[in-house]
């Protein structure tokens, strides 16, 4: 069992408002979401689409609710944008977030991605050559250095569809990042999408990990998707991917439960799905991975 006092569980609100499809769960309002997180037992939030971005706000609906912050996306475009223009951009997020309560940045590359496509197959993704990771890999240090230097940190999260998805590329980051400055996120859903095993990132990167989502899959929809060379954004309503406690998942969670409380993980753990809430109510599913993750790790 996870210890409580150095793992908190939290959710992102993506399964009631899809932040790359805002109009899949557009109807569901930002005090909707956040009761419904809160009555399901999460004790934090990501930050979503149709969360208000003003930190006095947001303070004081999810402190209503006894809800913390846990982070909130930011893409950077590091070879596709010079230093001076994503060091702005990610001040001001970084800045935000901290008026907010956390510490954590969650951070995701999106130089020539093809994460929001919607006709662009997911075959038809960028592979970075050796100049070109490392303007990526320098860029982040610099980036997780002015972080560290104000008690933030980034957690850089692989995604499908962008240069930073199989287990090589993540190996590549890995090597080429400063541990101190770049810190890795744990994404059950995206490595499983992408075909690479989720247990042999955990075991290899633990040290590394500072941040988890909780992500499954429908194997039987992810097969499809792969058949019809479909675009992420196409995946999504296919139903590609689902919470922990869905049986119709296929990700190996009392493994990673097992292997993240030996190695005495610290930090969040966060369900995260994207789905269509006209198909998957987004408070049941909620109810249906809290339950689950319960019952593994105690929290």
């Amino acid at each position: 069992m996870l210890d409580p006092k150095k793992v908190r569980i939290g959710i992102a609100p993506i399964a009631w408002t899809e932040d790359d499809m805002p109009e899949m769960g557009a109807e569901n309002s930002f005090l909707q979401t956040i009761s419904e997180i809160a009555l399901t037992g999460y004790v934090g939030t990501e930050i979503g689409c149709q969360f208000p971005r003003d930190p006095a706000i947001l303070n004081k609906e999810l402190g209503r609710r006894d809800l913390s912050v846990i982070t909130a996306w930011i893409s950077t475009y590091l070879n596709e944008q010079p230093l001076w223009w994503n060091e702005r951009a990610f001040v001001d997020h970084m800045n935000f977030l901290k008026a907010c309560g956390t510490n954590i940045i969650n951070t995701s590359d999106q130089s020539f991605s093809i994460q929001h496509q919607w006709n662009t197959p997911l075959s038809q993704k960028k592979v970075l050559n050796d100049d070109e990771f490392e303007t990526l890999a320098k860029g982040l240090d610099h980036l997780g250095k002015i972080a560290y230097d104000n008690g933030m940190q980034i957690v850089y999260h692989h995604h499908m569809t962008t240069t930073v998805q199989k287990t090589n590329e993540i190996d590549h980051l890995m090597q080429l990042t400063d541990p101190k400055y770049v810190s890795l996120i744990y994404d059950t859903g995206h490595l499983t999408f992408s075909g690479e095993d989720p247990i042999e990132i955990l075991k290899k990167y633990h040290d590394r990990i500072k941040h988890v989502h909780l992500k499954n899959v429908r194997k039987a929809a992810m097969d499809k998707c792969y058949a019809e060379n479909k675009s992420f954004l196409r995946s999504i309503p296919e139903g590609v991917f689902t919470v922990p406690g869905d049986p119709e998942g296929c990700v190996d969670f009392p493994t990673v439960f097992k292997l993240l409380d030996e190695y005495n993980y610290e930090g969040w753990l966060v369900v995260e799905a994207e789905q269509d809430p006209a198909i998957a109510n987004p408070l049941e599913y909620a109810k249906m991975a809290r339950a689950y993750v319960n019952k593994y790790t105690g929290l």
